[in-house]
């Protein structure tokens, strides 16, 4: 963590340069504030001290032999060495004031392009409360959805429309009927399906709500199902409104496709949870010397009013290590503000063996987990698969290997055999 002073933004990045650590750092901070390449007329000592970025802490790490990012250029005399380290840099606030958008542009702005870093990542980010004056955050977060959805003591399980893209409404009624009917809390859209030519979001909203309906009528439960609302800024008002007037309870957007201002704007309007997709969060953060940190992504989109927000999953079908995926959950879940509750939803080949090693790495059950084959491909149906789910949970959390547990319970030892040993 970082120390927060309320007049100043603070971020902490890492750096890789062929300069000192020093030249890098009081080139970013000039750049993103007072600075250029030269000197100009008006740029004097006063208006520097009142609106300059400031050097606040280098830490130095190791040297390495070869840049991580093309385009950097070498001092004269390079000897051959890139230097990295942790460099801590702090904003006026009054440079750009509580605005998540100019935020952006200071802390995550050119700095990017400079020839000076061969590598740059944001890996924390402290903002002062007047953020937190200007935007709310979520409005349901953890506890909102455990309202929702009846779920007090244990993870909120769930699912995903399968085929992502091609459903006929009547086919896409079935699976909303067969996973309701299993008693499961939650189904969301897939990020590639919101309002196609092919299937209009108003027809979508009025079979699935049709379906959802007519299931709660017969097990008295009413499954969440989020709505994937995602597209521009006027369109996204009126696909909210159709789904809470249609009785929906969740809307979903991919934050990189509205942006964080755009997640703003909804929240200021929703009248149900945010479902926060990350989808092409990856572009961000797989290179290790470039992009950001989950870590300081998630406290934007926390501030903008995710309610839910995707952490991937250990084990998972992406690159990402289990490391990083844990590191994600406890980000979420992190105080923040005193507030700012955001359910980490996790996602991406999972099924009942994972949650043993989600659990012990992480040792919270506030947790959204979803998993597709993993409940609907179960041997014994989504029912079975839904079971297995609470049950890999309940071993977890009460320190019960997962294959004993499944000497009692068919389901769980079904989907031992169908997904493999957790």
């Amino acid at each position: 963590m970082v120390s927060l002073d309320q007049d100043r933004v603070t971020a902490v990045y890492l750096v890789e340069t062929p300069y000192s650590l020093q030249r890098a750092a009081e080139v970013i901070a000039g750049e993103q504030s007072t600075g250029t390449f030269t000197a100009v007329p008006g740029e004097t000592d006063e208006l520097k001290r009142k609106h300059g970025a400031r050097v606040e802490k280098i830490v130095e790490l190791e040297r390495v032999g070869e840049p991580s990012l093309p385009g950097s250029k070498t001092p004269p005399g390079h000897d051959g060495f890139y230097n990295r380290g942790l460099v801590t840099v702090s904003f006026p606030l009054h440079n750009f004031g509580p605005s998540i958008p100019n935020l952006m542009s200071a802390i995550a702005g050119n700095l990017y392009e400079l020839q000076e870093l061969s590598g740059l990542r944001l890996v924390d980010l402290e903002l002062p409360d007047a953020f937190t004056a200007r935007y709310p955050g979520p409005k349901f977060g953890i506890e909102g959805t455990r309202r929702l959805t009846g779920v007090t003591d244990r993870p909120i399980l769930g699912t995903i429309v399968k085929p992502s893209i091609g459903l006929a409404m009547e086919d896409l009624q079935r699976i909303i009927m067969d996973v309701s009917e299993a008693g499961l809390d939650f189904i969301k859209d897939d990020e590639l399906n919101a309002n196609p030519p092919y299937a209009p979001l108003e027809l979508k909203v009025k079979s699935v709500m049709e379906a959802i309906d007519r299931a709660a009528d017969a097990t008295g439960k009413k499954i969440m199902y989020a709505f994937n609302i995602t597209g521009d800024i006027e369109e996204m008002k009126r696909n909210h409104d159709l789904v809470v007037k249609a009785g929906g309870n969740c809307v979903m957007v991919s934050i990189m496709s509205v942006g964080l201002a755009g997640l703003a704007h909804l929240n200021s309007y929703s009248e149900v949870p945010i479902h926060g997709h990350r989808n092409q969060w990856g572009m961000l953060t797989r290179s290790p010397l470039l992009g950001f940190e989950f870590s300081a992504y998630q406290k934007l989109c926390r501030l903008a009013g995710a309610d839910h927000l995707h952490v991937n999953g250990l084990n998972s079908k992406f690159y990402e290590s289990n490391d990083s995926v844990v590191r994600s959950i406890q980000a979420c879940v992190a105080p923040m503000h005193g507030g700012y509750a955001t359910m980490p939803v996790v996602s991406s080949a999972q099924w009942a063996g994972t949650a043993p090693a989600t659990f012990a790495a992480t040792r919270t059950v506030d947790v959204m987990h979803l998993a597709g084959g993993g409940i609907l491909a179960h041997p014994d149906g989504a029912a079975a698969g839904f079971e297995s789910m609470k049950l890999g949970w309940e071993a977890a959390v009460n320190g019960i290997p997962l294959e004993e547990y499944a000497k009692a319970h068919p389901s769980l030892k079904r989907a031992i055999e169908k997904y493999g040993k957790g």
